[in-house]
């Protein structure tokens, strides 16, 4: 009788081996099957939301490199505001823009970063886009600091900033320089304020005359002024021709009339004696020459009324200038020029009115424009020599 084998199974043990079996590979491929399908499914869910999550990001990261803006989240709109500026008193770099009615945002944001108070027209439409801007930007003159936040700016041009703007004008300033000084203030355009001054007459004797360049030159009074910064170009020449009419008291233009002149006379008198003295004390006696010139039918030549045609003004006239074809030349024609060179302070219309009692016929400034007299022609020759 032979000993049992313990590595040999029972038949019953050994039928079921198989069985077993496969139920170890029947499992083992379910979960290889549903790990692929968990992996498949997951794969697609993972690349979607990493590459949705990636785009975000970008677009984050390049608005804020783009439109970064540490006040964006947060308008507040201050009250319209009134305030007064003048060259004389500003500390900090001001910037007036003049803001026009009818201009596109894409003209104001354009203007703005040309000025630098923004730093960059396409962040500023952006917003006004966004924001629902684009129709609320109020024309007007506004004051803004350089690198201004988009905030701020908004923050004015939705108010309608109100504020004033003080300008000078210097007594002998013609309407080119006048024009030239609202531009730089921002207050008006100036080959606008040139062409509107062309022909502005709104009293009588403001009349264009033939051969007059402007009707304005002369009446737009030298003074002090504080004007709104909305003002247009019609209420300013207004304004300044008002302070003169005001000013020339009914007194003056009486006793303009006993000496024989109009009011258009005395005041283009008075812009010659403005433009060819420099210090008070030669108005009257300037003024003087020129009358007693007028009383002798003798040409005024005077500088000063070739100046006027002169696009840069020069030290001394020369020869060839006094050859100049033009009523404006004193040397050529006898009498006064076709009308003002200048815009007279109240100092050379009295200096007119009341002229020195002398007798010169001629006189000469010097270097530091000191004016010397003489009553012969021999004499002026002399000192033009001495002096020149």
């Amino acid at each position: 009788m032979s000993e049992p084998d313990d590595n040999k199974f029972s038949d019953d043990e050994e039928s079921k081996i198989p069985s077993r079996r496969s139920e170890k590979v029947s499992f083992a491929e379910s979960v290889r099957d549903s790990l692929s399908d968990f992996f498949d499914e997951i794969s697609w869910k993972y690349v979607a939301a990493v590459a949705g999550a990636v785009a975000f990001c970008i677009l984050v990261v390049g608005g804020m490199m783009i439109f970064a803006n540490p006040e964006i989240a947060h308008i507040q709109k201050p009250a319209a505001s009134t305030e007064i500026e003048s060259p004389e008193n500003v500390i900090e770099k001001r910037i007036n823009i003049k803001i026009r009615d009818g201009m596109s945002t894409a003209e104001i944001a354009e203007r703005l970063a040309e000025k630098g108070v923004i730093d960059s027209s396409l962040k500023f439409r952006f917003f006004a886009r966004l924001r629902g801007y684009d129709d609320k930007l109020r024309p007007g003159s506004y004051t803004f600091a350089a690198n201004m936040s988009d905030d701020d700016v908004f923050a004015k041009l939705l108010t309608g900033e109100k504020k004033l703007i003080q300008f000078t004008v210097p007594e002998g300033f013609g309407v080119k320089e006048i024009a030239e000084r609202l531009q730089n203030l921002d207050l008006a355009d100036k080959n606008d304020f040139i062409n509107a001054a062309e022909n502005f007459a709104p009293y009588d004797y403001m009349r264009k005359r033939q051969n007059v360049f402007f009707a304005a030159e002369g009446f737009l009074f030298p003074d002090t002024y504080n004007v709104e910064s909305d003002m247009d170009i019609d209420e300013i020449l207004n304004l300044m021709a008002r302070n003169f009419d005001e000013r020339l008291t009914p007194e003056m233009r009486t006793h303009a009339e006993q000496m024989g002149l109009s009011v258009y006379d005395l005041i283009t008198l008075a812009s010659l004696v403005e433009r060819e003295v420099r210090f008070p004390e030669d108005r009257p006696i300037v003024a003087q020459v020129f009358l007693k010139r007028l009383k002798m039918n003798m040409p005024l030549q005077t500088d000063a009324s070739l100046q006027y045609l002169m696009d840069t003004p020069k030290e001394d006239v020369t020869i060839a200038d006094t050859q100049i074809d033009s009523p404006y030349n004193t040397y050529q024609h006898v009498g006064l020029p076709p009308g003002p060179i200048a815009n007279p302070g109240m100092a050379s219309i009295e200096a007119v009115l009341h002229p020195s009692d002398t007798d010169y016929l001629y006189f000469v400034a010097d270097r530091n424009g000191h004016n010397h007299y003489a009553f012969t022609y021999e004499e002026h020759l002399n000192l033009v020599n001495q002096y020149r």
